[in-house]
């Protein structure tokens, strides 16, 4: 996984280099962090609609779509912010092995 997370990010930063007209990525960039933010937003409301509508339905494929989307657009975000997927990955392993309630506790003091 780390893998993908790794080649999306060098692409990220190389298409927020690019011209505007030519990148996604490059517009994001251009038209700021609320931009981004707001699309982050956007993708995180498609996805939980859709994960609404998957334990309805059975069907997965939306949720891991919307899913997809929000990460590219979370990412975008940490770019933007000149932070590092891995980051977050380091985060993430150091709660491994702590309970929820006492990590989320932690944060509270």
């Amino acid at each position: 996984m780390s893998d993908i997370l790794q080649q999306l990010e060098r692409i990220l930063d190389e298409r927020r280099k690019a011209a505007p007209e030519t990148s996604y990525v490059a517009q994001l960039h251009g038209k700021g962090l609320n931009k981004i933010l707001e699309k982050v937003g956007e993708e995180a409301t498609e996805t939980l609609l859709a994960a609404k509508d998957a334990q309805q339905t059975g069907d997965h494929q939306e949720v891991i779509a919307e899913t997809a989307d929000l990460w590219f657009h979370s990412l975008v975000m940490l770019s933007h912010l000149g932070i590092s997927h891995q980051q977050v990955l380091d985060e993430l392993a150091r709660r491994m092995g702590i309970s929820g309630l006492e990590e989320k506790a932690s944060r509270n003091k």
